[in-house]
């Protein structure tokens, strides 16, 4: 794939600025409703935290046809006073252009590490071109801590619906804790600040034909920087609202993308992650305060029934990789009624790991294999919206604290079964 910067409106850009100290980076496709806001949000950060700073705002797009760039081309801080600003020493300077390559956030990254890496910016950051809750403060948390604190990657700490994130409740978070030992909780957030020499470092890995290119972006960069022992901290935010995601998308694709990407990684970096024992909190910078939350309806019956319909149809498929006294107890728990309906962490940590090692040993078509994990997931939320019913927020933090325990003390036999023989896969 071309390099973006030998595009020759990209060049003459980058001649023009030559140098850079911060960069902060929006992907989008389509956002022309929503990226106006982010944008503002950007340069009144650069404005209000970094006046001194030669600073870019960079809009990586995958070929928006509702005027998504021309939003980010002219979206200025008319009023200066109206956001208590001063004038700024040094402009704020745009680039606004389609990527090349696979379409996906992946690809568009890419385009804002090459531009990051040919101006040599000292810090850098993304962030979601739909973010409805963006402040000036996010860029400052994004980006002070790699400036000032030597930082070379800043995850973001949001605080969410209890029934929110569920993916990364249930599956990423405790499973990337106890592989990589540490307590990074939105390894998937998709605001990140990271230094210009983690972006240097990330252009010099060649995925960006994979699937990493397409969705597996955040967990790459997240699990890239921990294995890679580049200094880690996460920045508290604040609630994370953006345009929801379509209802109707399949729920079976998006677990696919992300487990999927996930047990990639345990096959890249397992040199690293058997070694590591137990787990520790990372430095968090930001002010915690408790915010306000958009509700999440549920509908558990549905998801008990999906749960079940799964335990039915999908039984001769776990069999050839998941212990018989699992599937026995999820026979018996496909009989439950509402109120006994429980899926415990013990059995639910087997689960995964069993799924990571079938993934790796390619016992079957990869797909067929990962999107018959949704009907578990599903019953595994059920079961956590049950138990979680009339906890609070600290409360359901506590679950999934145990939760991650559970994932490290099982950790030793993941990897007793992680050095078996691969597998042939059968398609």
């Amino acid at each position: 794939m071309d390099s973006i910067i030998l595009r020759k409106e990209i060049h003459k850009r980058i001649d023009e600025i030559k140098k850079a100290d911060i960069l902060v980076g929006i992907p989008s496709y389509n956002n022309a409703r929503t990226i106006g806001h982010v944008v503002k949000a950007v340069q009144t950060g650069f404005a209000k935290y970094f006046p001194d700073k030669k600073c870019v705002l960079v809009n990586s797009d995958g070929g928006s046809r509702d005027g998504t760039m021309e939003v980010v081309k002219n979206t200025t801080i008319e009023d200066f006073q109206s956001v208590l600003l001063h004038h700024r020493v040094e402009p704020i300077w745009k680039i606004a252009t389609p990527y090349h390559g696979i379409p996906g956030k992946g690809s568009a990254f890419r385009t804002i590490f090459e531009i990051a890496d040919a101006l040599n910016v000292k810090a850098c950051a993304v962030v979601d071109s739909d973010l409805r809750s963006i402040t000036p403060e996010w860029i400052e948390l994004l980006i002070k801590p790699v400036l000032e604190g030597g930082f070379d990657y800043v995850s973001p700490l949001y605080h969410r619906h209890k029934y929110d994130g569920t993916i990364t409740n249930s599956i990423v978070y405790p499973l990337t804790r106890a592989l990589y030992g540490k307590h990074i909780r939105q390894p998937i957030g998709g605001d990140f600040g990271f230094s210009g020499k983690l972006a240097s470092f990330y252009l010099t890995k060649n995925l960006w034909d994979t699937d990493v290119a397409r969705y597996g972006i955040d967990i790459w960069m997240t699990t890239t920087a921990i294995a890679n022992k580049f200094k880690i901290c996460q920045a508290f935010l604040g609630a994370k609202i953006h345009d929801a995601k379509d209802p109707g998308a399949d729920l079976s694709s998006m677990l696919y993308q992300v487990v999927g990407a996930t047990f990639d990684l345990m096959e890249t970096y397992q040199d690293v992650w058997k070694t590591i024992k137990g787990s520790e909190p990372v430095p968090t910078f930001g002010f915690r305060y408790d915010v306000g939350l958009e509700p999440i309806s549920v509908n558990l019956e549905r998801m008990i029934e999906k749960f079940r319909l799964g335990v039915k149809e999908l039984m001769e498929i776990w069999k050839i990789f998941i212990p018989s006294e699992i599937l026995d107890f999820l026979s018996k728990s496909a009989k439950f009624s509402k109120e006994e309906f429980h899926i415990p962490d013990e059995l639910w940590v087997d689960i995964i790991y069993s799924f990571a090692i079938a993934s790796r040993r390619k016992i079957m078509n990869r797909e067929h294999l990962l999107k018959s994990l949704t009907p578990l997931y599903i019953g595994k939320i059920a079961s956590f919206i049950i138990e979680a019913w009339d906890s609070s927020a600290s409360e359901v933090e506590q679950k999934i604290e145990r939760l991650g325990i559970t994932f490290e003390n099982k950790k030793d036999l993941l990897i007793e079964n992680w050095q078996q023989q691969k597998g042939v896969c059968h398609e």
